[in-house]
Formats: structure tokens, C-alpha cells, sequence
């Protein structure tokens, strides 16, 4: 934290504005009063400041906190009993407040923007289809332009040359195709090498020198943005067998579907959605009670007991549901794939946790409140579709399912 000045008085009322240097020493009058007046002082005490971090911001807003004189023999003497000093701890509690408010606004944000994205997440997850289908492309359309907007921006343009704006607008919108493509055909491969071989050219073409990166970023982007979310629409909407031992088809209506709606691909995808939103609170929860212990230097705010407790929370309801919808059948089918779940819940949170740091931001857009961007709140599903499918598609067979 780099030296500040401080001026302490109203500059207003008192033209001889006494001046502290707050430091990396933390230095803080012991004694503050609302309305500096000069005292008959002899000395000038300090004490250590615990919260220094909280300082700076603080002291610039509020115009409340005056520096005051005391009497090395008396200690709290001043000139008038009308105004009293502040103690440090008061001091404190007074600066630290306003984040502390700040703070319990954006929970609450977080908590009703998830909610309504959950239920809203939830009627388009039992529909299926194309109004599935429709709210991946949107979705991916929006994080596909969040991710090229981070690409260029100064953290990550200044050590290369970004794509142009003509092939990020194009590749945005060959994202949102993508899921479009992959619902209509059944496969992604030729949409994805087509898409791969377009995107190279227009950049081979382009009339100033093309470079390296621009190409590794735009693929990248293809690849992140477009490749993997098209796995959740095979995911739900290619494993079209129905879960025969999913109770809950008896009762459903014969208007929504009937029993034929409930397939492997709705109840696997109700499992693994709901694993990671579960994976994701429990991290949240047992990382502010518990955390200590730093996860990586990619998301210094990830601890290992925040981890553990999600790991424990997705590994928990996983289990729960595959009970509840009889799929899968075995108990270590449902816990591998809890774990398969939050695993890759985790990486995909840390790659894009990468990428905004290669950034310099924080959020990769301010689209829903106290999450975000849409890119931060997909970021945990985007490598869990591909590996939920290759799961249910490939490896449950080893075991029996």
C-alpha cells in the first residue's frame, strides 16, 4: 500500500490543516473527535492501526474523522467536554461498516439473481428440445462476445496482438450457431472443423499482418465457447432412451410428455446441474467459515476446506437425486459421478479465473447482478457437459448401467 496524505480538520473551518503521512507502519492518532479544535497539547500520540488495508478508501469518503491533540500527561484532555474522542476500535468499526453493508448487498444480489436463474435454469432444463436448445445458443452468444472483449483487453493485448473486431463479432455469432447445429445434425465434428477452417482464413486474409496469437485465441475461443456447451445439448437432448426406473414418469403429464419425456439425458443433466450448483454453495459456505489454507495463486479467495465442503456437498446430492430418480442404479456409479462433476466444476472455474487474471479484471461483465458476467456464472459447467456425456455414453456401461 503506497504512502497517502491525509489532511486532518475541515479545511473550511480551520486554514492550518494539520498533515499525517499514513504509511506501510499503519501510524494512527490514538484519540479522533468529530470537530478538531486546538488543544494545549505537549505531544502527539500513535498507536498501530489494525485495519490499514481499509483505510485509505474510507478516510477519502467520509469527512467525519479529524485528528485531535492529547496531553501526554492528561491523555484525553481537550479544550471543550463537548465533543469526546474516539477510541480506535470505534474508529475501526466505523470504517470497516460501509464494506460491510457493501458486502451484504451483493449476497443478497447473488442470492435472488441465483434463485431466479435456478428456477428459470430449471423449466428450460425439464423442457428440453428446442427451448433448450435456444437458451445454449443465447447463452453462449453472450459469453462467447465477454470472453473476446477480455481477450482484448489492455491485460492480455498488451503481450499480443488480438484478433480483429470483424472476426470476434463472426466468431460470436458462429458460437451461437454451434448449439443450433449440434441439436439439428446430432454431431458437432464437421461444424466445429468448418467453423476452425472459416475463422483461419478470415484471419489469413485480413490485410495487416496476421499473427500467431490471433489465431491460438480465436481457436481457443471456438473451443471454449462453442465446442464445449454444444455437449450439453448432446447431453440432454441425444440420450433420448428413457430412464425406465425414474418413478416421477408415472405422475407426469401426458400433455408434457408423458413417462417417454423422462430420459437418461433429462435426469443425467438434472443430476450434474444440480451437483454443481451444489458444488458451488457448499465451496462458498464452508470456504467463509472455515478457509485457510489458500487452493491456488490463480483464485486467492479458493481455499482447500472450501473445496473439500463442495467436493462433500456435490458428492452428497448426487447421490441424493440418483436415489430419488433410481439413476444411476449403483451407489458407486452416482459417487463417480459426483466426483467427476465437481472436478470438473473446479478446473472450469480456475481457467476462466485464469483468464480474468491475464486481464486485469474481476468480472468478465456486470450482465447479472452480483455474479457478473454470464462467462462467470457458466464457467463451472462448460468442461462438466462434455465429460458428463462422455461419462454417461461411455463409461456407466463398465458398470452395469
Amino acid at each position: 500500500m503506497p504512502p497517502f496524505w491525509f489532511a486532518a480538520g475541515d479545511p473550511v473551518s480551520m486554514p492550518f490543516a494539520t498533515v499525517l503521512e499514513l504509511d506501510r507502519c499503519a501510524f494512527f492518532t490514538l484519540s479522533l473527535c468529530p470537530h478538531h479544535r486546538r488543544a494545549a497539547a505537549k505531544a502527539l500520540v500513535f498507536a498501530r492501526f489494525p485495519s490499514a488495508r481499509h483505510l485509505h478508501p474510507s478516510l477519502l469518503r467520509s469527512r467525519r474523522f479529524y485528528s485531535a491533540f492529547v496531553s501526554s500527561a492528561g491523555g484525553n484532555q481537550l479544550d471543550s467536554n463537548k465533543h469526546k474522542p474516539v477510541t480506535i476500535e470505534a474508529a475501526e468499526a466505523l470504517i470497516i461498516e460501509p464494506e460491510q453493508q457493501k458486502d451484504g448487498g451483493q449476497l443478497r444480489k447473488r442470492v435472488f439473481s441465483g434463485l431466479a436463474i435456478g428456477i428459470g435454469g430449471g423449466g428450460v432444463v425439464v423442457a428440453g428440445g428446442w427451448v433448450f436448445t435456444a437458451v445454449v445458443a443465447v447463452a453462449v452468444f453472450a459469453a462467447a462476445r465477454e470472453y473476446f472483449e477480455l481477450v482484448r483487453s489492455q491485460g492480455i493485448a498488451a503481450g499480443m496482438t488480438p484478433p480483429p473486431r470483424y472476426v470476434s463479432r463472426t466468431c460470436s455469432v458462429i458460437c451461437a450457431l454451434m448449439p443450433v447445429l449440434t441439436a439439428y445434425f446430432g454431431h458437432i465434428d464437421v461444424s466445429v472443423t468448418s467453423s476452425a477452417f472459416l475463422v483461419a482464413m478470415a484471419l489469413i486474409c485480413q490485410r495487416a499482418i496476421p499473427r500467431f496469437s490471433q489465431l491460438s485465441s480465436t481457436m481457443f475461443g471456438l473451443f471454449y465457447c462453442a465446442y464445449l456447451p454444444c455437449f450439453w445439448v448432446k447431453l440432454r437432448c441425444g440420450l433420448a432412451a428413457p430412464a425406465l426406473h425414474t418413478e416421477l414418469g408415472k405422475y407426469w403429464p401426458i400433455l408434457l410428455g408423458g413417462r417417454a419425456h423422462w430420459t437418461v439425458g433429462l435426469v443425467a443433466t438434472i443430476i450434474s446441474v444440480s451437483s454443481i450448483i451444489a458444488a458451488d454453495t457448499f465451496a462458498f459456505i464452508g470456504g467463509r467459515a472455515f478457509g485457510r489454507t489458500p487452493l491456488t495463486s490463480i483464485s486467492p479467495k479458493k481455499t482447500l476446506e472450501g473445496a473439500f465442503a463442495g467436493l462433500i456437498g456435490c458428492i452428497a446430492v448426487a447421490i441424493t437425486l440418483s436415489r430419488i430418480l433410481s439413476w444411476p442404479s449403483s451407489l458407486l456409479s452416482a459417487s463417480a459421478f459426483g466426483i467427476l462433476n465437481f472436478i470438473s466444476s473446479l478446473f472450469g472455474d480456475l481457467t476462466e479465473s485464469m483468464i480474468k487474471r491475464d486481464a486485469g479484471v474481476k468480472d468478465s461483465g456486470s450482465l447479472i447482478p452480483g455474479h457478473g458476467g454470464v462467462l462467470d456464472r457458466l464457467d463451472s459447467y462448460l468442461f462438466t457437459g462434455a465429460l458428463c456425456y462422455s461419462f454417461v455414453k461411455f463409461a456407466l456401461p463398465l458398470f452395469g448401467v
